[in-house]
């Protein structure tokens, strides 16, 4: 693999510890700031929803700009981001600071997942977006952890400070070992919006929106599920989603690896466990220890469908995929933001911590439908030999291809 990958997962561990580190954070930016515990969760959901819109809105705006150039402002957008978050005098201006940061976040992703797979040969395109969604999953695993921790007994503050400086590494390894990859002639913005005609595409997103929703329709509520209902202490929470980022760390690099090999087979079994594996989440969330252990398969499963799913996108995008991945990546969080909804509605209808689970399962296997019907066109399309709307014309391709 380039060393180029390793310059964009450096990115993306910045990206992925500035994102979830902020959930541990809740307690301690409230108290400074003098607000509610509610209030300050705006700073989680004015993320998300930055990432949502913040992903087609960057990449639109960055057409007209080669991809590594475009990766470069995406980092500084980054470091403005978390600088302005690190010295908010207010809650407001840390809030602003959230949602700069959370503009860089759809795009960086998107585009760093069309240059990962242009850095290597077509039969490990999979492994190579794979590598560099390492970092975010590693953030999980190191970053949100420790950055938790230092805010919690040095500052909050400072956990923002060296998170900016995570960015300004990033930013130099690409400016160093990415190479220059012009913009590639041809293509417009049209052929980027052509590619949300074409089902599979939308089908591909559809899929990302419910399967990694299945993951947070559960890991949203982990803390009142696992300290309520399999009986944890509080401060085994931490350690719980360090398990759960290992469980990504692992499931992101099979996935990627097998992705190469057998992409929709790859979904079959990932989604496929997925659901089973949250629908028993609701019987072994009564037991420490196969608590814990159900806990990584999760983030095993559900990462594992990640490059594959983002594979998928760029495979069907054919000649104009930069806007339809980083769209791809603003699903993951709508399916995040969508999940964490209606976990919190059966909560409140009084179906127990653990209901969340069988919304998760539900989510998993309507995204597994979807995976078969999707395979199921495409088996069709290939034996009357017709092109779905949205593809961009093989003649054409070749013009506008990177």
């Amino acid at each position: 693999m380039p060393l180029a990958l390793l310059a964009l997962a450096i990115g993306a561990f910045g990206i992925g510890t500035t994102e979830f580190v902020i959930m541990g954070l809740l307690p301690e930016v409230a108290g400074d700031f003098g607000v509610s515990i509610p209030t300050a969760g705006h700073l989680v959901t004015g993320y998300a929803l930055g990432v949502v819109f913040g992903a087609p809105l960057m990449t639109v705006l960055g057409t007209k700009v080669s991809r590594k150039r475009m990766l470069m402002l995406l980092m500084g957008l980054f470091i403005v981001g978390n600088l302005l978050s690190a010295l908010a005098p207010v809650f407001g201006v840390m809030l602003i600071g959230r949602v700069v940061a959370s503009l860089a976040h759809g795009a960086f992703f998107g585009i760093g997942s069309v240059v990962a797979a242009d850095l290597v040969a077509p039969d490990k395109k999979a492994g190579a977006i794979a590598m560099m969604f390492t970092g975010l999953t590693v953030a999980n695993v190191i970053g949100v952890p420790l950055g938790t921790l230092i805010g919690q007994s040095i500052g909050w503050r400072v956990t923002f400070g060296i998170v900016a400086a995570l960015g300004l590494v990033g930013l130099a390894g690409i400016a160093r070992l990415v190479p220059d990859m012009p913009k590639p002639e041809g293509v417009r913005l049209r052929h980027e919006l052509a590619a949300f005609k074409n089902v599979q595409v939308l089908l591909a997103m559809a899929m990302t929106v419910l399967g990694f929703g299945g993951v947070f329709a559960a890991i949203t509520y982990i803390a009142p599920m696992m300290t309520h209902v399999a009986g944890f202490a509080d401060g085994s929470v931490t350690w719980l989603l360090v398990l759960f980022g290992l469980g990504m760390v692992g499931g992101n690099l099979i996935g990627g690896r097998y992705a190469d090999r057998a992409l929709m087979p790859m979904l079959y079994v990932s989604l496929g466990a997925l659901a089973v594996v949250l629908a028993l989440f609701t019987l072994t969330a009564h037991n420490k220890i196969v608590a814990a252990v159900t806990i990584a398969l999760i983030g095993a499963l559900g990462f594992a469908t990640v490059p594959p799913l983002q594979k998928r996108v760029l495979d069907q995008a054919h000649g104009a995929p930069t806007l339809a991945s980083a769209v791809n990546i603003g699903a993951f969080n709508l399916g995040n933001a969508l999940s964490a909804w209606l976990g919190g509605i059966v909560i409140a209808a009084g179906l127990g911590y653990t209901a969340p689970n069988w919304v998760g399962a539900l989510l998993a296997a309507s995204a597994l439908v979807l995976a078969f019907v999707s395979a199921a066109l495409e088996r069709r399309d290939q034996v009357t030999g017709s092109v779905p709307a949205g593809s961009v014309p093989a003649e054409e391709r070749t013009a506008v291809s990177p």
